[in-house]
């Protein structure tokens, strides 16, 4: 047999591929098409290591099985390439990050395309490139000049909300817009400054500027979104966050709150990540009512979604950085009061809601009275309030709220019931909705949903408050005090934004000395030279991580047009994405950005659907497998892992990448481990066996297996397929290398089916019954895996194939042609070499999926197992079309049952047709 050389055919066919351009895809087609995407990845300086290529491989076995298929297949990449740790290195080494991104960039490729993947590299995108971000400066400046009509539920551009405000004003307007925003007549309007005006359209254009409260990090020198920050520090080096208010810019996301819920019932995503995104956008309806402050001006509106527990209120709670703080505190608790806010400030708001243990909390000195019944309420501090949700201020009904109830424990607060089905304990509140309420007054005697209703019709009647839906989500903070990002295109003239032309787009980023804000403490655009416009100054932030990646799918449609966002046929032809595989931890970043920015683009005409996915798959992370070796305390001493009872030792990590099937290279160690070169090594059986831990895959625990490696060692068909071999993509597994011989061995022994004495044989014979049911069966299997992605099973399809035509001895071209087809998706190298050496002259990507024959399938006979007295006592096969008495008496005259038997009459025989035979005695 010839030997399979997977260097040699891998390197060829890699070769050819791309300067044939196999893969490169037309706009234009007949077929239908599918368009399949990976989110594209942040070009880091380590590489890729053999868990990120896990949903790269599952995205193009699916890409490659749809063409097969008969489908126009979309399969592009390209480099989500701004990004903080380019700028990092640039602060530290002055080298510009684009030098460090562009080599990370080549090394990525390197790696990918010695991995086979069938993309359409003509249709690379770098979001750090200037004919990229030109795009996404210019739907910045679509965002700018549009609001949100709430009347037709969509965004409009500016100048249709100028002309209603010319015509009438905005008194009867129902729009997205700032709390604060003045009521205004016509006159009042077209009486209006130029600045005037400008100033008013800020408080609804849908991506504005505002005094806003953020997480600003000191260290990496710029502003956080909510999940970029985690337990009070960075996601990104893990640097101390602190709450500052700051001018920012925004995008009124909050304006689509409602459209990003309900759409989500129109996706076809994985139920955790809708859940998620429901959780943070967090819908609620209720009432906001006015509680007014003892001996003050002041009034405290809260918002409720209870308002049946009106009675139940005996405290307020106030959120530290709430504007109600200052002015609520009296002067004898000032003290306790700042010192308490300065300390929440510092933890971000996921760590104050789900840290419950800790109940915190400080008496502002002031009282407010309850709107119904007169009472005078005390008013906290407390951090378990948030400032952005709401009011930034709440009604306490301890009795139905546990943070509530904790609360009032820890300061000594009453805890009024209000609901007679309520059941309290000393630890436990109850939020019941059963029952009839008490203690309150008009409400009494109502059940809670009634008292709901009943209590917002009051409120309104009373003139102290307004039925509400609110909302958890805040508009997105839309900037960055950082160099390596989109400049943002405006400039300011008398204070006021303003937009660059398009045709002066890209803004692109200007030269600096050096990547560190001024003496000033301007962001690093503010070290740029004679950079402005027409002498007015640009705008020095830049935009956020998640801009590019907001609308990067369309941009793949059609990624070389210069001339604009993509041509009207390319987005009528590809529409939206089939299939995008990626990480769960990106569910309320960018994918919620980008359903929002799909949305607005869609209510300008722009593209041609208000969701850009129809299919979301979450890939599992592959974990790392730890290695140890045992070192014995107080000795330079390691001992095998079955012997270190005997002694007492230390675990000590080892470079994964020097253990085989557990077993350490000593010599390898040594060097690895500069204080073990003279050490002392135990062995066991004269082996030193290592022993074992699933941790994250990281270069600080030594156990980052580098698919390079691997793929020099066994090629990239094997890892390809060992990876999905590891288990079902949805789920994390850990990573073994010590399993990746079992598919190396398949794929050999799959190439010795063509060869006969070293050479290549394949037979023209009709195939027998038996192959044909292999084969079929495999091409049933395999469709139904890759439409279902249950791609770790089709791996053990094909090793039983494989292995039961070897028994079979077949050879045969009707059997081995159409089983090299259904391979190739999964292990595209070899099996084009096997498909030119079967003589075919074109690519076997374009070849055609083997049609499914289920009369192949049927079986002749069936195997029923018989059991006697409920004990399985032989299995008998009989015809497929046997009747129910053949059955029966081929059952009772068998030699075996017959000596179960033994001579006695049955009372029952129950045939279960093609499945079971009973007999009873």
């Amino acid at each position: 047999m010839a030997e399979y050389n997977f260097k040699e055919v891998e390197s060829k066919w890699q070769k050819q591929w791309e300067e044939s351009n196999l893969y490169k895809v037309s706009n234009i087609s007949d077929k239908p098409k599918y368009y399949v995407l990976d989110m594209f990845p942040y070009p880091s300086g380590a590489g890729l290591h053999v868990g990120h290529p896990l949903g790269y491989i599952a995205s193009d076995i699916v890409s490659r099985y749809k063409r097969l298929k008969g489908f126009n297949v979309l399969h592009p990449m390209g480099f989500d390439s701004f990004g903080l740790p380019a700028e990092q290195y640039a602060i530290q080494t002055g080298q510009h990050p684009a030098i460090t991104t562009d080599d990370n960039i080549a090394r990525y490729k390197e790696q990918l395309k010695a991995l086979g993947f069938s993309y359409d590299w003509s249709r690379e995108l770098r979001t750090s490139d200037p004919s990229f971000y030109k795009w996404t400066q210019w739907i910045f400046k679509l965002i700018f000049n549009s609001w949100y009509n709430n009347n037709t539920d969509k965004a409009e551009p500016i100048e249709t909300l100028i002309a209603k405000l010319n015509e009438s004003g905005n008194q009867e307007l129902n729009a997205a817009c700032d709390e604060d925003t003045p009521a205004i007549t016509a006159e009042e309007w077209n009486n209006y400054s130029e600045k005037e005006q400008q100033l008013l359209l800020l408080k609804y254009r849908l991506t504005y500027q505002a005094e806003t409260t953020v997480n600003w990090c000191p260290a990496l020198g710029t502003v956080l979104s909510n999940d970029e920050v985690k337990d009070g520090f960075s996601e990104r080096g893990g640097h101390p966050v602190v709450k500052k208010k700051m001018p920012q810019w925004s995008m009124r996301i909050t304006a689509y709150a409602d459209r990003l819920l309900t759409g989500l019932d129109n996706i076809d995503w994985p139920e955790p990540i809708k859940e998620m995104q429901r959780n943070w956008i967090g819908r609620s309806n209720g009432a906001e009512i006015d509680f007014a402050v003892e001996n003050s001006d002041e009034k405290i509106r809260v918002f409720t979604t209870r308002i049946d527990t009106i009675f139940g209120t005996s405290f307020m709670v106030i959120a530290p950085e709430s504007d109600y703080t200052q002015p609520l505190t009296t002067k004898e608790q000032k003290e306790q009061v700042e010192e308490y806010v300065n300390i929440a400030r510092n933890r971000s708001e996921r760590e104050r809601m789900s840290d419950a243990k800790n109940v915190t909390g400080v008496f502002t000195g002031s009282y407010a009275i309850h709107p119904f019944n007169g009472d005078k309420i005390p008013v906290y501090v407390a951090d378990y309030v948030l400032a952005g949700y709401g009011t930034g201020a709440v009604m306490a009904v301890p009795s139905g709220d546990q943070r509530d109830f904790d609360f009032a424990k820890k300061f000594d607060l009453p805890i009024p019931l209000i609901n007679d089905a309520q059941k309290i304990t000393e630890t436990e509140a109850d939020p019941t909705k059963e029952g009839k309420i008490i203690n309150s007054d008009f409400l009494n005697g109502l059940s809670p949903l009634e008292a709901m209703e009943k209590g917002i019709q009051e409120v309104e009647n009373r003139g102290i408050g307004v039925r509400k839906i609110n909302f958890k989500l805040r508009d997105a903070i839309f900037g960055r005090q950082r160099y390596w990002g989109e400049p943002i295109p405006v400039y300011y003239e008398d204070g006021i934004p303003k937009l660059v032309p398009d045709d002066e787009l890209p803004l692109n980023l200007p030269k600096i000395d050096e990547y560190l804000p001024t003496e000033d403490g301007d962001p690093p655009l503010g070290r740029a030279q004679n950079w402005n416009y027409s002498g007015k100054s640009y705008e020095l932030s830049t935009m956020p991580g998640w801009a590019g990646s907001s609308w990067y799918f369309f941009r793949y449609m059609d990624s070389q047009n210069s001339g604009e966002f993509s041509s009207d046929e390319a987005r009528k032809y590809w529409q939206d994405v089939d299939l995008y595989m990626g990480g769960s931890e990106h569910a309320t970043g960018h994918l919620l950005y980008s359903r929002f920015w799909t949305k607005f683009l869609y209510d300008l005409g722009i593209v041609e659907v208000d969701e850009y996915a129809r299919k979301l798959v979450n890939q599992g992370m592959i974990q790392g497998r730890s290695s140890f070796a045992y070192r014995v305390n107080g000795e330079n001493k390691y001992v095998s892992k079955a012997l270190k009872g005997s002694y007492s030792t230390t675990p000590i990590h080892v470079d994964v990448n020097i253990v085989k099937d557990d077993i350490l290279d000593i010599e390898a160690f040594k060097k690895f481990k500069s204080d073990a070169k003279d050490a002392k090594f135990i062995l066991d059986n004269n082996k030193f066996e290592c022993g074992w831990e699933v941790e994250k895959m990281s270069k600080r625990w030594f156990n980052v297996v580098n698919p390079d490696d691997l793929v020099e060692r066994y090629g990239a068909d094997t890892l390809r397929m060992y990876e999905m071999f590891l288990g079902p993509i949805e789920q994390s597994k850990p990573w073994n290398t010590n399993g990746i011989e079992g598919v190396y061995k398949f794929l050999r022994k799959f190439w010795s089916l063509y060869f006969s004495t070293g050479s290549f044989r394949i037979s023209d014979e009709s195939p027998t019954k038996e192959e044909l049911k292999v084969l079929h069966g495999a091409i049933k299997k395999i469709a139904e895996d890759a439409e279902n992605l249950s791609l770790n099973t089709s791996v053990s399809t094909f090793m039983i194939a494989v292995n039961e035509l070897s028994t079979l001895k077949c050879n045969k071209r009707e059997i081995l042609e159409p089983l090299t087809v259904i391979l190739s998706p999964f292990a595209p190298h070899i099996t084009e070499e096997i498909w030119y050496l079967l003589g075919n002259k074109t690519s076997v990507v374009d070849a055609s999926y083997p049609v499914l024959e289920e009369k192949y399938l049927i079986e002749d006979t069936i195997e029923y197992p018989v059991s006697v007295n409920g004990k399985m006592r032989a299995k008998i096969n009989f015809p497929a079309d046997a009747s129910k008495e053949s059955i029966e008496e081929g059952a009772l005259n068998n030699e075996t049952i017959q000596k179960w038997l033994d001579g006695k009459e049955p009372r029952k025989v129950i045939v279960v047709p093609k499945k079971i035979v009973n007999i009873v005695v």
